[in-house]
């Protein structure tokens, strides 16, 4: 195994790969065990250092990024996140979500490996996304071995694109095999070239990932933000809607889904995708509520968004952390 050391300030490993961005990594030890693309890592955090122990990759390989910058691109270590942070609505609810996941990262994804995670993940909790995960590598993935653990790469657009439906509906996927199935044909013809789709407008990638078979507006979203890194995409799952009725539209009941997304995008702003991501997290593992004292700083987001302005820090006075 070979051994690299990286600087990883302002970076909180766990909180990261526990945060529903990811679903394959798996803690052993100290550290947690993965897969960077096609690449087998064991990834420790020490202070503000990474001790990352790669295993063998088959030759060639897709990836030939250096080591050390692998692991730099994959977990944004180069995102300048006190600023992104500093940049988030001032109130209460969203400043006790930033507290609390303090270091954790959009992390970079490989595209299909993104898109083909997220069509599997509809309607389902972040554990069964994981068994679905692990089920799809282990049966279509490529083995590898690092240390005496072994690893399966996510498969590739072909393998499924050629698998049987019985095999894919093997790995609990459900009404999902034929979605995720008709997808990879689609990518692995070249019909869809995600790489170029880089290129795309926002607007523009929304549209062409919404016309892919089992691909919405929340599961758009979240391939913008994990593969394209477009900061900016706000998806809207049932954690969040939550979070957006009861504690910023509180005295909006009759919001359609479009509503909920336009307010997201005026009121989160630039890096909507951190926000969301930090707020969901906060939901789903604190599962705590803001207190009665600072409702009304999220009743507040209701009237600046109807003037077309966000809370800035002078003016939006709430209670901190």
């Amino acid at each position: 195994m070979k051994l690299v050391e990286i600087s990883s300030p302002d970076f909180d490993l766990e909180k990261t790969l526990n945060s529903g961005q990811v679903f394959h990594w798996e803690k052993i030890d100290n550290g947690f065990l993965g897969a960077i693309g096609d690449v087998p890592a064991c990834v420790q955090q020490e202070d503000h250092i990474l001790k990352v122990h790669f295993g063998e990759t088959r030759k060639p390989t897709r990836e030939t990024r250096p080591l050390p910058r692998l692991v730099t691109h994959y977990f944004a270590l180069d995102h300048p996140l006190a600023e992104i942070c500093a940049s988030f609505p001032d109130d209460a609810l969203m400043n006790a979500a930033r507290d609390f996941c303090r270091g954790l990262r959009i992390i970079r994804q490989p595209k299909w490996e993104c898109l083909a995670t997220f069509i599997c993940s509809s309607m389902k909790q972040v554990a069964h996304i994981r068994q679905i995960s692990a089920a799809l590598r282990t049966r279509f993935g490529e083995r590898r071995e690092i240390g005496n653990h072994v690893v399966y790469t996510f498969p590739h657009a072909q393998h499924i694109a050629h698998a049987s439906k019985t095999g894919l509906r093997e790995c609990k996927l459900g009404y999902r095999a034929k979605n995720l199935c008709a997808t990879a044909q689609l990518v692995s013809s070249g019909e869809c070239n995600l790489e170029a789709w880089s290129a795309l407008s926002d607007a523009e990638l929304r549209e062409r990932l919404c016309a892919l078979p089992g691909v919405g507006a929340k599961i758009a979203n979240c391939v913008m933000l994990f593969a394209y890194e477009r900061l900016r995409a706000f998806p809207i799952d049932v954690w969040i809607e939550r979070v957006l009725r009861q504690h910023y539209l509180p005295r909006r009941k009759k919001m359609t889904a479009q509503q909920l997304w336009e307010f997201s995008e005026s009121y989160f702003g630039e890096h909507g995708g951190y926000a969301q991501q930090y707020l969901f997290h906060h939901a789903r593992v604190a599962k705590s509520l803001i207190s009665r004292d600072s409702s009304e700083s999220a009743k507040d987001a209701v009237s600046y968004r109807s003037l077309g302005h966000r809370p800035s820090k002078s003016s939006s006075r709430v209670s901190k952390r």
